[in-house]
């Protein structure tokens, strides 16, 4: 069976694990500060907060931009659940924007359509790898007062131009940060583990706070604001004073917030730097493999191959070849074909061809529909996109053999009637 996603494992990813193993750290150590840091250069940010998970990355993030109860954050109605869920975790309401029909992605001007006052954060996801038309999602966000937070969980690597010039998802000025995953089967892997990009000390500050239990260490330590005398700060606040903390050492620590356990491992992030190092051969390679789907089912007159934005040298621009392609969705016509998709998902795994669905629109989820009574019309971009979408498999160590088995088992099970004949 041809998975539809799958992690590349090599042995100096294996190596580098092991090396930790045989060391002294396994958690919280050099490993992470490296794999930070050699992160926050790939992408030309100022900071890399490394955590356990792409839904803690998302989590933290809200925290740190102090989204909260009263508040409403926006995100696309097609990506998976973290993306809404992570403002319910702090107690907002998350709300859905419908999506481009060739992108996928939403738009200033879905959002806009879904826009309500108490909108105080948007999460923009770059569906597929493809990343969002952030500068001016930038300018309606920021014009209104919400922070942005770029889900780029698909996107490690992609570039877009604007004004003539070239940015990396990750450090461009249009999202105060932005998250990744690095899941198995992303384009590069810690096992489970995400990360918070930004350039903004404060932000990157409480990132790394909330990641760890809300505390930090350090005999000098003190979140509180400066001033000269302890005990008149919490006397002003109407605190009692508590003269054991006046006490400082090496064992030292405050919480000043309440933070979660997101922290990520040696382990973990050892396995990170060594993939992080082929990141530019693994995003190659998948360009490779869509191009190749591509030209294989350009003449199949029912079937939709990913949307490719021309290049244009004064606008907001993508290239095909400076997307990081996460994914690889057809959207097929099913009713045409004559065929439901579960008839064609077995028929492709019957031979060979293991598929998947990238996404149920987020908002016709019970839980949602439930709480905000969300109609089947609030989106009807992303529920026309999912009524169509089939992933196919993408990932780098696929063989030449398992592409033609792949082009040959798609084409000989998606097959409208009149090219039968």
């Amino acid at each position: 069976m041809i998975p539809y996603g799958k992690q590349t494992i090599e042995e100096d990813d294996i190596a580098a694990v092991v090396e930790v193993l045989k060391g002294d750290w396994l958690t919280c150590g050099p490993a992470v500060e490296r794999f930070e840091q050699a992160l926050a250069n790939y992408c030309g940010a100022k900071h890399a907060i490394a955590v356990a998970n792409g839904t803690a990355a998302l989590h933290v993030a809200m925290l740190a931009a102090g989204i909260k109860a009263g508040d409403r954050v926006l995100t696309s109605a097609n990506t998976f659940l973290a993306s809404a869920n992570c403002a319910e975790f702090v107690g907002a309401t998350a709300d859905f924007a419908d999506i481009d029909p060739r992108t996928y992605n939403v738009t200033t001007e879905t959002l806009e359509a879904a826009w309500k006052p108490d909108v105080k954060a948007v999460i923009p996801v770059d569906f597929a790898g493809q990343p969002c038309d952030m500068p001016a999602i930038a300018g309606l966000a920021r014009s209104r007062g919400a922070a942005i937070i770029e889900d780029a969980s698909h996107a490690i690597g992609s570039q877009f131009q604007h004004d003539g010039r070239w940015y990396k998802v990750g450090s461009h000025p249009w999202a105060d940060m932005t998250t990744f995953s690095f899941h198995p089967v992303k384009t590069i892997t810690t096992g489970e583990g995400g990360a918070i990009l930004t350039n903004d000390d404060r932000l990157a500050e409480r990132c790394r706070l909330f990641r760890s239990h809300g505390m930090v260490r350090g005999e000098t330590t003190d979140c509180r604001p400066q001033t000269a005398d302890h005990k008149l700060q919490d006397e002003a606040l109407g605190l009692s004073s508590c003269s054991l903390l006046d006490e400082r050492g090496p064992w030292f620590y405050e919480m000043h917030e309440v933070g979660f356990n997101y922290r990520i491992t040696d382990i973990q992030c050892a396995l990170g730097l060594a993939q992080l190092n082929k990141l530019d051969r693994f995003i190659q390679r998948r360009a490779e493999i869509v191009a190749q789907y591509n030209a294989a089912f350009a003449d199949l007159s029912f079937v939709f191959c990913p949307h490719l934005p021309a290049l244009h040298p004064s606008s907001f621009t993508l290239h095909s070849s400076l997307i990081a392609w996460h994914l690889y969705v057809l959207q097929i016509d099913f009713a045409i074909l004559g065929k439901p998709r579960a008839q064609v998902i077995t028929e492709l795994r019957e031979l060979g061809v293991g598929t998947q669905v990238h996404y149920i629109p987020v908002h016709l989820q019970p839980y949602y529909r439930e709480r905000q009574a969300c109609t089947d019309s609030k989106c009807p971009n992303a529920e026309k996109y999912y009524a169509k979408c089939l992933s196919l498999p993408l990932y780098p160590a696929m063989t030449a053999g398992e592409i033609q088995i792949i082009i040959e088992s798609v084409r000989a099970v998606v097959k409208c009637p009149k090219e039968k004949m």
